[in-house]
């Protein structure tokens, strides 16, 4: 039998007046809801889109630079930066390391490491501040003064780095009204600092004094003039002609700049870099330099110069105001290494010792090497296949060194950069010798 239908439940009149006045915002929620979804379905598609075309675009690139044989592999070294080093996934415990910016051996002097771990207990791993607000420490100063010091200036700023140095000094030094002149070899962040800057830019040919002369005739209404320069160039190992730029400077009424980060500490009798290496110190205007080579190898960069400049610097450097203060190890690890430079120059001594031994033995064996009388010693190969090729047949003989190519120098100057130390023996270089002339006579190199 069915059952009887039940009719539904009259409705009140206040829950009619409820439904009526709250559908509009119900259906409002609603379409909400879906235009909602429909709009992160919509940025979904265009992420992904987006995301796709980045990929695409940087494996496009990164096919032409395995198809150069411009490559960069990153080897991973699991022990202490010094002469010898141990490489994951290579089976020989000792490597001779011959491309590393440890001049002086310091990475991992005692000394060093002391004076790190000191300054870790006293004054804690960071300040967590740039230097203005918070984050400046007596040790900071000490350093500063101690810089200023050694190159025999007025005053002196940190940077995290070098890189930031020369990124902070021409945008607040230099403006429309002033014209700079630049080496064309000059480091990377000299290039980009100079970007930042509004002066009128001119490229004088490398080292070419009447280059840089015919430059410096052409700006007769410049407020300054800057000359910038590298001391040493580090892809090339030469030096450049500072004795002459100042000369050249002083006739044409301009200043110059120079970049120490590969001749401070252990270049000229002691150390004091391309200005004593040409014995004319005191005559170069405006020093940048760094503590990340031969000063302990760890971070850190400066400007040394007229105490003006250091305060202007303090005051609109951007790279200053606007990054963390160089951690406390870090300091003390540059106070020591200047210590050390200033206690003796048989670091520096050795330095020169070993350049000139490893050089003599290259050239009789029939290689042709870059620079002069400079640590830096550039295996010239031309071609970057050959380049990284010749670095691997290195690292299995017991010799760690690196291919440089392009973008890191020009194209078709590809070459092994060898980099002596002073904690390198007298048998280590020989030992590099024998296997650079055993690789470069079985890959045609040399006969």
């Amino acid at each position: 039998m069915a059952t009887p239908h039940k009719s539904s439940p009259p409705v009140s009149a206040t829950a009619l007046w409820m439904f009526t006045c709250f559908q509009p915002a119900v259906s409002a929620w609603k379409m909400a809801s879906v235009f909602r979804r429909t709009a992160t379905r919509r940025v979904s598609i265009r992420q992904t889109h987006s995301l796709g075309l980045l990929r695409q675009t940087a494996i496009e690139e990164l096919v032409k630079i395995k198809d150069a044989g411009t490559w960069k592999s990153e080897r991973v070294i699991t022990s202490k930066q010094g002469s010898l080093v141990t490489v994951e996934g290579h089976p020989q415990q000792n490597i001779l390391n011959f491309c590393s910016n440890n001049y002086l051996g310091l990475a991992t002097h005692p000394a060093i490491i002391a004076a790190a771990q000191a300054a870790l207990q006293k004054y804690g791993a960071g300040l967590s501040s740039v230097r203005f607000i918070c984050g400046t420490q007596d040790i900071h100063k000490e350093l500063e003064h101690k810089i200023a010091n050694f190159h025999q200036r007025d005053d002196a700023i940190l940077y995290p780095s070098c890189f930031d140095a020369n990124a902070g000094i021409f945008e607040v030094l230099l403006t429309e009204k002033d014209a700079v002149f630049s080496d064309e070899l000059n480091h990377a962040s000299i290039i980009d600092g100079l970007r930042l800057c509004k002066a009128r830019k001119h490229r004088y040919r490398h080292m070419d004094m009447l280059d840089l002369e015919q430059h410096l005739k052409e700006e007769k209404t410049a407020r300054l003039k800057l000359i910038v320069t590298d001391g040493v160039f580090s892809m090339d190992g030469d030096v450049a002609p500072l004795d002459k730029i100042c000369t050249v400077a002083k006739e044409y009424g301009a200043l110059v700049f120079i970049d120490e980060a590969h001749a401070t500490g252990f270049f000229g009798k002691t150390g004091r870099g391309t200005e004593e290496y040409h014995n004319i110190i005191g005559e170069v205007d405006i020093i940048n330099s760094t503590l990340g080579k031969a000063m302990g190898g760890a971070s850190g960069g400066y400007t040394a110069g007229p105490k003006e400049l250091i305060d202007l610097l303090r005051q609109r450097g951007r790279p200053y105001l606007f990054s963390n203060s160089l951690p406390p190890p870090v300091v003390a690890t540059g106070i020591k290494a200047f210590d050390i430079v200033l206690s003796s120059s048989n670091l520096a001594e050795r330095v020169r010792h070993n350049t000139e031994r490893f050089r003599d033995a290259m050239i009789k064996a029939g290689f042709t090497i870059a620079g002069k009388d400079h640590p830096i010693c550039p295996i010239m190969l031309s071609q970057e296949r050959l380049a990284s090729v010749f670095a691997d047949e290195m690292l299995a003989r017991g010799v760690y060194v690196i291919g440089f190519s392009y973008p890191v120098v020009p194209k078709g100057t590809a070459r092994i950069r060898v980099q002596l130390s002073a904690s390198h023996s007298d048998e280590d270089i020989d030992k590099a010798v024998t296997a650079f002339t055993e690789v470069g006579k079985k890959l045609k190199v040399i006969s």
